[in-house]
């Protein structure tokens, strides 16, 4: 069905999110890590991947 997501596209974004509530929180607590926020950018933008093949 397009625009649904399955099991992994779902964990996918929740990890995304939860990385970054963690990469905001070091960036708080010890300063910002451009490797870190890079890295983030990455997961992001493999998620962003997954969710437009999944809704073709």
């Amino acid at each position: 069905m397009p625009g649904s997501t399955d099991g992994s596209t779902r964990a996918m974004g929740v990890l995304t999110v939860g990385a970054l509530v963690v990469v905001s929180a070091y960036s708080v607590a010890m300063g910002a890590n451009g490797w870190l926020w890079f890295g983030w950018v990455v997961l992001g933008l493999v998620t962003l991947g997954m969710v437009v093949t999944r809704g073709t």
